[in-house]
């Protein structure tokens, strides 16, 4: 299935009227996810034939991630009429900011500009506590707290007995410069995230919610996270700008009595489809540009399953 369908069969979905049909006995409720489909020039044409596409039954919201490809420009024509195609479609649509949405952004005088860009994008796509999408769905965003007033793009909302998170960590080693005093946006974002991380993980126990499912571009690896003696000998070296959200991930996963589960945009080793990696309670999918739906069923050891998976080509 070309890249196109797959990203038909979950954008057009929502555009369709919410009687979508029953779900099975077991299963609580779907979503949806499209990788970051920007990856390369020519999205906006594919979003627009997804969105004209016809289709199965929709999920009942989709986090789509990124807004254009590195190579694109970084204007606001461009980001508000790629968000103006992503509020047609009926359903919910929470959108997540890739790397190439701002960090290798430039001004007229080459220098960078990533920080004011994607505090640009910040303000267009985030002003309100909901999703873009006809239909709306109430998020609660980490602005709302005085002190990470940034960090709008950082969310998270329930459905069910899930709790469902957002997290900036982009795929370019979490925007780390290796250059001396290059970093002050990775620090600042680093201690946003954590506390973001630390309150998400603490309302889902107080709650008693049976999964966390974690969204992000980049794949910080957590499932794969060593502990003890040999962390301590494999550590990864500074540069790595995973390495703090990695531990921290790991540790909060494993105090956590229910499922967690991260799905970034990175591509799936080999070219092989998505497919969920479990390690004890912490699972992880890696979706790249494609478009998969995933059932969430309650009362069953999978809980999650991928209802499909599409090649990018």
């Amino acid at each position: 299935m070309t890249l196109r369908r797959c990203l038909a069969t979950l954008v057009a979905a929502a555009l369709l009227p919410l009687h979508a049909a029953a779900a099975g006995p077991k299963e609580v409720h779907r979503f949806g996810v499209i990788g970051h489909s920007f990856a390369k020039d020519g999205g906006d044409e594919r979003l627009k034939q997804a969105i004209h596409d016809s289709s199965e039954p929709s999920p009942d919201f989709v986090v789509v991630v990124g807004i254009k490809a590195a190579g694109e420009p970084c204007s606001d024509k461009l980001y508000m009429a790629r968000r103006k195609l992503i509020e047609a479609a009926k359903r919910p649509m929470i959108v997540m900011p890739a790397a190439s949405d701002w960090s290798g952004c430039k001004n007229s005088n080459g220098r960078t500009a990533a920080i004011e860009r994607l505090n640009r994008v910040r303000e267009l796509y985030y002003p309100e506590p909901e999703s873009l999408g006809r239909r709306k769905l109430d998020l609660t965003r980490q602005s709302a707290n005085a002190k990470f007033r940034s960090y709008a793009e950082n969310v998270y909302w329930i459905v069910g007995d899930v709790l469902y998170v957002t997290v900036n960590l982009p795929a370019n080693n979490n925007h780390y410069l290796p250059e001396a005093g290059r970093n002050s946006e990775f620090e600042d974002r680093l201690v946003a995230n954590r506390f973001w991380l630390n309150r998400v993980f603490s309302l889902a126990k107080s709650k008693k919610l049976d999964a966390v499912v974690l969204f992000s571009e980049g794949d910080i690896q957590a499932v794969v996270q060593e502990k003890g003696l040999r962390a301590l000998l494999t550590r990864k070296r500074p540069q790595d700008g995973f390495d703090a959200p990695r531990r921290q991930v790991a540790q909060l996963a494993e105090k956590f009595a229910g499922k967690v589960l991260l799905i970034d945009t990175a591509a799936p080793p080999n070219g092989a489809a998505p497919s969920i990696e479990w390690h004890g309670n912490m699972g992880h999918v890696s979706v790249g540009s494609r478009a998969v739906e995933v059932r969430v069923a309650k009362d069953s050891e999978a809980v999650f399953t991928l209802k499909k998976a599409d090649s990018e080509n």
